[in-house]
């Protein structure tokens, strides 16, 4: 199913507005585990190895593919991963908020 055309305008911004947030939620738990005082260098190193290989399938899955045919899906993740505000996710169409709600 394509988006429609006001949904897809509203989808690019906050598309957008979710990969920064989503880029900092990683960054923040690299921090986290590279402060960890109670784990070597190396293993810590592993534990931000597959920290990074996971969140990257998560990136490929929610943001890679940018296309009106493949929104839904893409917005139904992001609001998965609870990427977008209340007032965000109100600027939708009804029909776009019914079909990406992860609860539903």
């Amino acid at each position: 199913m394509r988006m429609r055309e006001s949904d897809w305008k509203v989808f690019k911004r906050i598309r957008a507005l979710a990969l920064e947030r989503f880029s900092q939620r990683i960054l923040d738990e690299c921090r986290e585990i590279c402060m960890k005082q109670t784990s070597s260098a190396h293993e810590r190193y592993l534990e931000l190895f597959r920290l990074i290989h996971e969140r990257d399938k998560l990136i490929a899955a929610a943001f890679d593919r940018f296309s009106r045919s493949s929104a839904y899906m893409s917005l139904r993740l992001i609001r998965s991963m609870n990427l977008l505000t209340d007032a965000e996710v109100a600027e939708l169409s009804a029909e776009a908020q019914e079909v990406t709600d992860p609860e539903g």
